[in-house]
Formats: structure tokens, sequence, C-alpha cells
């Protein structure tokens, strides 16, 4: 780990010159790369850094133990305490830093709400889970516009998606796959007898033309009339978008603008992101054969989190852990769930390496 952490330093210090270099400022993409590989390894080197000032100063201060002056050695004796307690932390907080970062992370992303099972019940649920991302993504700094949505009458939401745009999104949202399920007491229900409905959230990250090769000949294009909320243009000019993956099959449909060029090239936005999806769960059905992935496998088969209102808990399964701050989370407090499964992502990684 320590000739790696060394080379890594090397790396970064012949960066900090080449940053320096009148030629390579001249040049702003080149310019603009070195400073994001440069950014990316301060980290790295930083931490590095520290540990190795750590282990100096312990040997310093076991070299007082032997000083003539008893307080003096008996500072270096505290010293020391202090320093072996804090190495072992330092030293998983630097594996961690060395774990092979997932090359979508940075991405923005594509979040995905349906309604599953429930009814009226389930898309008000939907339309809970979205306010409480929303919640999250403002707290954050981050910005979600809304691409796609589809209302109930009672004010729920059969299926929203939105696009989350700000500093690493899907590094903290590519967690949320799969069924939410929620266990309370509908508005409608007289009797006060708790009803468990659920809504099925799929997150994925946002496509960039360099990861994708979409053939224009393997794309289809259908206009039709609107339905639905939208003013004068509904039900009186072609605006709405319906574009097919032919080789797949996926079928992403648009009607929220009046234009039929921005459906198109929303259609397009999600189309994008969906078949980076399909790729990327491909892969990890591949790795999934050399190891269990318990987190962030991209399958969305079993449900993955409960939100019991009665008990105002809310459980993750996949972690085992119980939270009971439910009010807090459906208002976007969501950092200390987040925070456990991108721990528990990173500990399986650990243990895989280990094994490896």
């Amino acid at each position: 780990m320590f000739s790696k952490l060394e080379n890594l330093e090397r790396r970064f210090e012949d960066l900090e010159q080449q940053l320096s270099s009148p030629e390579v400022f001249g040049d702003q993409d080149r310019y603009r790369q070195l400073t994001k590989t440069h950014s990316d390894l301060k980290l790295v080197v930083d931490a590095f850094r520290k540990y190795r000032k750590m282990k100096q100063d312990l040997e310093e201060n076991k070299m007082l133990l032997r000083d003539s002056d008893p307080e003096m050695a008996e500072m270096a004796r505290e010293e020391i305490k202090g320093i072996e307690a804090a190495l072992p932390e330092m030293e998983h907080d630097l594996k961690i830093l060395l774990l092979p970062k997932d090359p979508m992370d940075e991405k923005n992303c594509i979040l995905e709400i349906r309604a599953g099972t429930g009814g009226d019940e389930a898309a008000l649920f939907a339309g809970d889970l979205f306010r409480m991302y929303s919640r999250y993504a403002e707290a954050t700094g981050w910005r979600m516009e809304v691409l796609e949505t589809s209302e109930t009458g009672t004010g729920g939401l059969k299926e929203v998606i939105a696009i989350v745009k700000g500093d690493k999104v899907y590094s903290r949202l590519k967690f949320e796959s799969g069924i939410h399920r929620v266990q309370r007491v509908p508005a409608t229900e007289t009797q006060g007898r708790i009803h468990t409905s659920a809504a099925t959230v799929a997150v994925m990250p946002e496509a960039d033309e360099v990861d994708l090769n979409i053939r224009p000949e393997d794309l289809r294009f259908d206009v039709y009339r609107s339905s639905g909320p939208g003013g004068q243009s509904v039900n009186t000019t072609d605006s709405a978008v319906r574009v097919t993956h032919i080789p797949t099959g996926l079928v992403v449909c648009c009607q929220d603008e009046k234009s039929q060029h921005k459906n198109k090239a929303k259609g397009l936005k999600i189309l994008s992101s969906r078949l980076l999806q399909l790729e990327q769960d491909k892969q990890h059905a591949e790795q999934a054969e050399k190891r269990k992935l318990l987190v962030g496998s991209g399958d969305r088969s079993g449900r993955i989190r409960t939100y019991n209102f009665p008990q105002g808990r809310c459980t993750d399964h996949r972690i085992n852990l119980t939270l009971y701050k439910l009010d807090a989370i459906m208002e976007g407090d969501l950092e200390e769930l987040l925070d456990a499964l991108v721990t528990h992502d990173q500990t399986e990684a650990l243990q895989a390496q280990a094994e490896a």
C-alpha cells in the first residue's frame, strides 16, 4: 500500500510542475484535464503526508522516552498513546482512498420515481419520496429539473422523472435504486388500519455523448398530441414525442413541453441514461459472479427500505439500519442514511480486495 502511495505522491508532484508550465496553461483542454487529476490526487496525498508525519512524530517521541527529564518523558508517553490510537483509523482511511473509483460517481443523475402496489396511497407516497429527494437536493446545493411528470387526481404521482445536477450527485444517490415500502394509515382510511404500499426508485448516471454511441438508425421518433394539463396546445398540436430504441425496445415518452423539439431533447436525455444504466447493470451482473454485491448492484428486484409512520422509523434492509427519525428523513435529512450506505459499500470493497 505504501509503495503505491509513494508513487501517487511522485505523480502528484509531477503534475504540480506541469501545471506551472506556460505550455500546459496555453492548452486549456489539457490544463483542465491535469487540474482534475491533480484535484483527485490531492486528497490522497494530503492524507498520506499527514500519516507519514504522525509516524515521524511517533518515532521522535519514542526517543524522548529516554530523556533524563521525567516531565519530558511523561509528555512523550502521552503523545505516543494519542498517536498510536489515531494511526489505525488513518490507515483505514488511506485504504478507502485507494479503492478503485466508480467512474460514474462524478456525474449528475436521472432520478425516476414510480408508484407501485397500493393504488392512490402508492402514488401519494411516490410524491412524498420526490419531495424528500427535492429537499435533500436543495439542502445539498444541488439543482433539480423535472423532465416528465404524471399526476393522479388525488395529488399523488404516478411517475416523475428529474435530472439532479451538482457535485458528485450520483455517488450519493446511486444506492437509492430499489423498492421503497411505506406503512401508514391513509387519509381515506376510516378504521385507522395501517396500509402497506410501495414505490420504485431508479437512479441512473446522466449519459454524456462520450459514454454511448447511439446510432441514428437505431432510433424511431413518433409524434402525437399531448394529453392532460398543458394549456392551449393540448390536443391541438403534435408536440408530444415518443422515442424508441429499436435494438433494446426501450421507449421514452415526453409531453410536458409545448415544443416538440424540447420534448425530443428531453426524451433523448432520458433514453441515453437508461441505456447507460443497462450497460452498468450488465457490468454489475458480471461482477456479481465473482463476488456478492450487497449494495449498489442495480438490482431492483426486492424492497430496500421501509418507512413505518406509526413507529416513526425508517429501516434500510440491505444494511440492517433502523433510524427513529422518520419525520426528519421525509424532510430531506438523508445524510446519516446515505453515509451508512457508502461506508457499507466501502467495507464490502475492502473485504473483496483482501480476498482477491
